[in-house]
């Protein structure tokens, strides 16, 4: 079970980095054309005048679908920050239990999440909506993303609440503490 929650994880993160990495090409793209155009300009010639369509736009989709696929990856690697001014001082079964505990709690508002904005995905799929750019990007891609991102978040926070309940948690001596 562990080598698949781990898996599902890292696969969650190296699509969010697909993600970034696509922004990244799009953008140099866009940057390339401008200087392309600049230079055409200078020489007397034609530019080209190319540009990649809806790209802030489609940018911040797949800057969202990146933030929230990479929420469960980055938490099972123990790298979020974590403000723990109250617990470290705690005996350490009772800071497991209190990260467990809190882990629980932060995995039923991750569901909530995921099922709020899976069911605006229903709905945005149901009647078609689309995005206002020059690509009319059907919203309910990122929308289900982000369902999705939340939904693995709220597996690797029960995961979490299960080692710490178990005294197994990451959290423990990790360096990402604050």
């Amino acid at each position: 079970m562990r080598r698949v929650l781990d898996t599902i994880y890292s696969v969650a993160g190296g699509i969010a980095a697909l993600c970034l990495v696509a922004i990244l090409v799009l953008v140099a793209l866009q940057v390339g054309a401008r200087l392309l155009d600049f230079l055409l300009i200078s020489l007397g010639a034609t530019p080209t005048r190319f540009a990649v369509p809806s790209l802030a736009e489609i940018a911040g989709f797949l800057l969202a679908d990146a933030t929230f696929l990479a929420l469960a990856d980055t938490l099972a690697r123990n790298v979020h920050i974590r403000v723990d001014l109250v617990t470290q001082r705690l005996p350490e079964r009772a800071r497991q239990n209190i990260d467990g505990i809190v882990a629980l709690l932060g995995a039923g508002i991750a569901l909530f999440g995921a099922y709020a904005t899976g069911g605006l995905a229903l709905k945005s799929f149901s009647y078609g909506d689309v995005s206002y750019g020059m690509i009319a990007v059907p919203l309910a891609l990122p929308q289900a993303t982000l369902a999705l991102g939340l939904f693995i978040l709220a597996i690797a926070l029960v995961d979490e609440a299960v080692l710490a309940f178990r005294g197994m948690d990451r959290i423990a001596g990790s360096g990402g503490s604050v």
